[in-house]
């Protein structure tokens, strides 16, 4: 059986899968699941959260230089994952901040018990099809160059990575890695569980929908369909960010986090 440990002081806190698991701030628990560039590139944000939260922010098996069970391959898995992960450390009253993919994760978690959690937030989330079968929602992150996705995933396009020729080879290879990752948990169907938007009415939790005004990966009419899916569910609009507000925006949608948590 493999170990779930914290990154920051390597002890052993449960059974279960191997967790790298960044800790920050203090006050009441949120758990801050990143998208696919991975937990290291939300440093800025989680720090906004852990103003008044204590943040934990795990990187995904697969993701960053965690390591992947061959079992664990599907979204269902890090739901249930991170669930047991919550259990296991006994956390109570849980904010659950889910980032793009890591939105598609916390959706799923939260549709499956919201029993540790208080509140839930989405931050430009994948994971729905609100449309029918010929209808591209989530644009094809596989299937463009890599300036078509600098300006499609950011608002301002000299926050993206750029030209990779030019970047860090350990950049280039953490890059590859994520992305063959994502391939793996949502490569068919792409980036969505087409039985996901029938159950969000289960989730029981004051609910957060933040969106990437120019988000060009999922628009902001993807966001105005799973919040009209979450009963009572709040749709908040960021300007001048696009797919990832918490890197473009960190303190702005710190500050919307922390008025919507009181």
């Amino acid at each position: 059986m493999l170990t779930l440990t914290d990154e920051s002081t390597g002890t052993e806190v449960s059974d279960g899968v191997v967790l790298d698991v960044s800790t920050c701030g203090t006050g009441p628990t949120a758990l801050l699941l990143p998208g696919v560039e991975g937990a290291r590139a939300d440093q800025e944000f989680a720090a906004q959260l852990g103003a008044d939260h204590t943040v934990l922010a795990p990187s995904h098996p697969g993701f960053d230089h965690s390591a992947r069970p061959d079992w664990l391959d599907t979204v269902e898995d890090l739901a249930y994952l991170y669930l047991d992960y919550l259990d296991r450390i006994d956390a109570r009253d849980v904010t659950l901040v889910g980032c793009q993919f890591g939105g598609w994760v916390a959706a799923e978690m939260a549709v499956r018990s919201t029993a540790r959690l208080s509140r839930l937030v989405l931050v430009d989330a994948v994971g729905i099809k609100p449309g029918g079968r010929e209808d591209r929602n989530i644009a094809d992150v596989f299937h463009m160059t890599r300036a078509e996705l600098d300006r499609r995933t950011f608002h301002d396009v000299a926050k993206g990575p750029g030209d990779l020729s030019a970047a860090a080879q350990d950049d280039v290879e953490l890059i590859a890695r994520n992305e063959e990752a994502l391939a793996c948990f949502g490569w068919d169907p792409y980036l969505y569980n087409p039985r996901l938007l029938r159950w969000l009415h289960r989730v029981s939790v004051p609910t957060l929908i933040a969106w990437g005004e120019s988000d060009g990966i999922v628009t902001a009419d993807y966001g105005r369909a799973y919040a009209a899916a979450i009963p009572g569910a709040r749709f908040e609009v960021i300007p001048e960010a696009g797919h990832r507000p918490q890197v473009e925006q960190p303190a702005r949608l710190g500050a919307l986090i922390r008025d919507f948590a009181g």
